[in-house]
């Protein structure tokens, strides 16, 4: 068990509704993402990321650009990109562009790179989805060279080679904190373990517990490549309110909406209240509830996973910014104390 397990948050930039119940202008989305990372530091938070999607429901394409704005409003917090799609980007600019925000944040970026959920970033850059394996597996390998900050030789068959090249600007600390967000599949686990580099796993549904084989694989790998342990975190769906049932009336219509308009696209049956509430239960990914009921959930995932961290997405779909600036705060300041106890 880690000593001290860092809590944070993540958002997509979920295109809210405003008080009359219409959806918001995509600009007024991302100002309201930077006042919730700004209550996400005020309430003693370690960690805001920020996701990329390329889609009218979700605001943010450009993490870097809104954690940059973040990074001149906040002090103390860690930021970084929850995920950055690295298949369908330049290596290079991304070190370039988070080591850009590294200086910026006197040295509090961090990047958590992965293949995504979703695939619009492919044909808007004009890669083609039949390299999906290939473009990552490439990127990836590139990237870890790139993190040692020295003159980079490499070649593939999805970029031009480099020879001797220097990246710049370097960090100041000479390592950008990356991890490897997994899904749930032992090739993306092992991986993570044979570059060396930490481990995110985005549980989004069934049990938290069911993710404890992928944690043995990752550490039996790291040990087999004569590695160190390394952290392991969780992002995983929430919402928190005063009481159970005031959380789960308040997230159930924005939920039930984000989950149906994903649905529609990937052959998802209807979500309904039975499976919403089972998903809401005491072995279900989905942490929402009381600060008592959110806190009790983080504790057993982080036991049971062996957690450095655990990353509460926020952002429900069309979940008001109200409603999500409440959530943060009750998390911050009633659910962090009460996992920090129960972990002590």
């Amino acid at each position: 068990m880690a000593r001290i397990l860092e809590l944070g948050l993540d958002t997509f930039g979920d295109v809210t509704v405003g008080p009359d119940g219409t959806p918001l202008h995509q600009a007024q989305v991302l100002r309201d993402v930077v006042a919730e990372a700004e209550l996400a530091e005020r309430v003693g938070l370690d960690f805001f990321g920020v996701g990329e999607h390329h889609r009218d429901d979700f605001a943010v394409s450009a993490p870097e650009v809104v954690l940059a704005a973040i990074a001149a409003r906040t002090t103390r917090i860690r930021l970084g990109s929850a995920v950055t799609v690295l298949s369908s980007d330049d290596p290079v600019r991304v070190f370039q562009r988070f080591s850009t925000l590294d200086a910026l944040s006197h040295g509090r970026a961090e990047v958590i790179v992965g293949r995504g959920s979703f695939t619009e970033s492919f044909p808007l850059f004009g890669f083609k989805l039949d390299q999906y394996e290939q473009l990552f597996e490439e990127r990836m390998a590139l990237f870890v060279e790139l993190l040692k900050e020295g003159p980079t030789t490499w070649s593939g068959e999805t970029r031009a080679a480099l020879k001797d090249q220097r990246v710049y600007p370097p960090t100041e600390s000479g390592r950008l904190k990356t991890w490897v967000a997994v899904g749930g599949t032992p090739q993306s686990v092992v991986r993570a373990a044979h570059h060396g580099l930490p481990l995110m796993l985005a549980v989004i549904g069934g049990d938290h517990l069911a993710f404890v084989p992928f944690v043995d694989l990752y550490k039996r790998a790291l040990t087999a490549a004569g590695r160190d342990l390394l952290p392991i975190g969780v992002h995983s769906p929430g919402y928190v309110a005063e009481t159970d049932d005031q959380a789960r009336e308040e997230l159930w219509p924005h939920f039930q909406g984000m989950h149906a308009r994903i649905g529609r696209e990937r052959g998802w049956p209807p979500l309904t209240r039975q499976a919403f509430e089972q998903m809401a239960g005491p072995t279900g990914a989905l942490c929402v509830g009381s600060p008592a009921t959110v806190a009790n959930k983080i504790v057993r995932a982080a036991k049971a996973l062996d957690l450095s961290r655990f990353d509460l997405k926020y952002s429900a779909g069309t979940l008001p910014h109200e409603l999500l600036m409440k959530s943060i705060e009750l998390y911050g300041t009633k659910v962090v104390p009460l996992v920090r106890a129960a972990l002590a």
